[in-house]
C-alpha cells in the first residue's frame, strides 16, 4: 500500500486481466461484475491517457516488493487504486502568517474555465486579519457562494445507460453526498458520516474496507479525509454556519456505459481552537476530487441510488501535515508559522491547475508551504 490511506490487494491471474481488458475496452460481458476502483481507475487511464505519468504521491494498492515490479515493468498487471494524496501540498500544508506575506487578496476572481472547472491564478494584495464576525476577511472565499451554491451542476440530458431523468437523479444524489461529507454540521463535528456513507456501493469490497478501518484506525493508508471533512470537537469548532465553496461538477459516459460523474470542489472552513474564549479564527482549506461511476446494475453489482468510487484525491491547507488521527488538524496564531515545510510556497486558492497537475508540480518535494490560509 502506499503512503496515503488506501488498502492492499492481491494480484490476479495474467488471463484475468487479459479478459478484463477485453471488456472494459468492449463494454461486453452481460453479467454482472464486482465494482473495484482499481480496476476502474486502469481501465480509465487505458481509455484516456495509458502513457500518463502517476501523479506526485498518487497512491497505489500496494508499496511491497511485487508493486515495485509492477512499476518496472515486471509485474504490469496488478490492478492498483488510485486514490491520490496529496500530502505534501495537502494533508496540511502549514500557512505562513498571513501579516507578514504579500499574496493575500480580498475578493479576487477566480472564475471557472469552461474545460477543467477550475479557476485563474488570482493577484496579489495586502493581507486582513480575519474575525469571528468576517470568518473569511481578508481571503478570496470572501467573495465564493455558501455552501452547495458555490458549486457549479450541469445540466441533465441523457448519458451512458441513463435517460435525462436518471442522469439528473444521479446529479442530485452526487449533491446530497457533496452535501453530507463536506458540509453537514455534524460530520464537520466529528460525528460518523451515515447520510454520505449509505450513497456509496454497499457491493464494493475496497472502498467498504477503506470505511471499516478509517474511523476506527485512521491512518496514511486508511484515511476519512479522503471522502469527509471532519474537524475534532474537543480541540476545534467551526466559527459560524457557512462554509465557502468554488467547484464544478462534471459527467461523462464512463465504464460499461456507467455514468461517470466527476467532482473538483474547493472548501474552506472557518475555524477557533475549542478552549472557552477562543478568538483567533483560522481557515482549513481543502480541495477534494472525486469521480463517481453510477453503474448499471445490469452489468455491475451494485444497489440503487448509490454510486461507486473511481479514485479520490485530496489536497489540504493547514489541516495538519503528515498528521492521520481522522480528522483536520488546524493551527491558530502563531503557531501556523512553527514547522514549515520546505516544499514550494503555494496559493490554496489557486484552481487554473487541474489536481493532477499541481500534485505531479510538487512531486517529490516535502510539505508545501501556503502563501495564505
Amino acid at each position: 500500500m502506499g503512503r496515503g490511506g488506501e488498502q492492499d490487494g492481491a494480484s490476479i491471474p495474467d488471463e484475468e486481466w487479459d479478459r478484463f481488458l477485453r471488456e472494459a475496452a468492449s463494454g461486453g460481458n452481460s453479467a454482472p461484475k464486482e465494482p473495484s476502483a482499481r480496476a476502474r481507475m486502469v481501465a480509465r487511464r487505458l481509455r484516456e491517457e495509458p502513457d500518463r505519468p502517476t501523479g506526485w504521491r498518487t497512491y497505489e494498492l500496494g508499496s511491497g516488493p511485487r508493486d515495485k515490479q509492477r512499476r518496472s515493468g515486471r509485474r504490469g498487471r496488478k490492478l492498483w487504486y488510485a486514490a491520490a494524496l496529496l500530502a505534501a501540498l495537502g494533508l496540511g500544508a502549514v500557512a505562513l502568517n498571513p501579516a507578514g506575506v504579500a499574496g493575500w487578496f480580498p475578493g479576487a476572481d477566480d472564475t471557472h474555465s469552461e474545460r477543467q472547472g477550475v479557476g485563474t491564478a488570482p493577484s496579489t494584495t495586502v493581507a486582513q486579519q480575519p474575525t469571528l464576525e468576517e470568518p473569511f476577511k481578508g481571503s478570496p472565499a470572501q467573495k465564493w457562494e455558501d455552501g452547495l451554491a458555490g458549486i457549479r451542476f450541469p445540466k441533465a440530458r441523457a448519458a451512458g445507460w441513463m435517460d435525462k431523468a436518471q442522469v439528473d437523479q444521479a446529479l442530485d444524489r452526487t449533491r446530497d453526498f457533496l452535501s453530507a461529507s463536506s458540509l453537514d454540521a455534524g460530520v464537520l463535528r466529528g460525528k460518523h458520516p451515515d447520510k454520505a456513507i449509505a450513497l456509496i456501493n454497499p457491493r464494493q469490497q475496497d472502498v467498504q474496507q477503506l470505511l471499516k478501518t478509517a474511523f476506527r484506525n485512521p491512518s496514511r493508508k486508511n484515511n476519512p479525509l479522503l471522502l469527509f471533512s471532519r474537524f475534532d470537537p474537543a480541540k476545534v469548532k467551526l466559527a459560524g454556519n457557512v462554509v465557502k465553496t468554488r467547484g464544478r461538477v462534471t459527467y461523462e459516459t464512463g465504464e460499461r456505459g456507467a455514468l461517470e460523474v466527476t467532482a473538483d470542489v474547493t472548501y474552506v472552513y472557518p475555524v477557533v481552537a475549542a478552549e472557552e474564549g477562543s478568538s483567533a479564527v483560522a481557515r482549513t482549506i481543502v480541495r477534494r476530487e472525486l469521480v463517481m461511476s453510477w453503474d448499471d446494475p445490469a452489468k455491475v453489482k451494485t444497489e440503487a441510488g448509490t454510486f461507486s468510487a473511481v479514485s479520490y484525491k485530496l489536497d489540504t491547507t493547514n489541516g495538519g501535515c503528515d498528521l492521520f488521527n481522522g480528522y483536520l488538524n488546524p493551527k491558530f496564531g502563531h503557531e501556523q508559522t512553527a514547522g514549515n515545510g520546505d516544499g514550494p510556497v503555494i496559493d490554496p486558492y489557486d484552481r487554473s491547475q487541474p489536481i493532477d497537475e499541481r500534485m505531479r508540480g510538487a512531486e517529490g518535494q516535502g510539505c508545501g508551504r501556503a502563501s495564505r490560509t
